[in-house]
């Protein structure tokens, strides 16, 4: 089970005090409202903890301020960084939802009980997850993550039943 979450990516510095432009890849709205704390890997993979001070949104980018970072040049080591909140800072999860990292692996049947492959990785649109199904033989499938495709999630079990409709396979 994964016990942090990337929730974005610092892109770039915004303005001169020290704030900074995260494109989120959290698709929880709101994430961000409650944020508190968050952290980084540097290129050593050692882990620097962040104290969120502001959260402003501007179009489709959150901008945050860190304390102790208060000008351009105290952030510049901060960009183009994966940000990450640890297990018990994410969003809190409501009765029938999961967290996609926590089923990462898991393998996908159809309904008819029938071995498709395991759930690779997924990817975000306007519209809505897509959820990619590596076949034993390589081949991707994706699956919108929609309740008509995605019948049955069992985090405990890592297992995932599907509706498959001509033209997926």
């Amino acid at each position: 089970m994964e016990q942090e979450f990337r929730i974005g990516i610092i892109t770039k510095a915004h303005g001169i005090k020290g704030e900074v432009k995260v494109f989120p890849t959290s698709s929880e709205e709101g994430r961000y409202d409650n944020l508190d704390k968050c952290f980084i890997k540097d290129f050593k993979g050692n882990i620097i903890n962040l104290s969120v001070t502001s959260v402003k949104y501007f179009k489709n980018q959150v901008i945050l301020k860190f304390d102790g970072y208060d000008k351009i040049e105290d952030v510049e080591s901060l960009l183009q960084k994966d940000l990450f909140v640890k297990r018990e800072d994410a969003v809190p999860l409501e009765e029938g939802e999961y967290y996609v990292a926590d089923i990462l692996g898991a393998k996908v049947y159809d309904t008819e009980g029938n071995y498709i492959g395991t759930f690779f990785d997924y990817t975000e649109t306007a519209v809505q997850d897509i959820y990619i199904i590596k076949t034993d033989a390589g081949k991707e499938i994706m699956i919108p993550a929609v309740d008509e495709f995605i019948k049955e999630v069992d985090t405990q079990n890592m297992t995932m039943t599907v509706k498959l409709i001509k033209g997926m396979l």
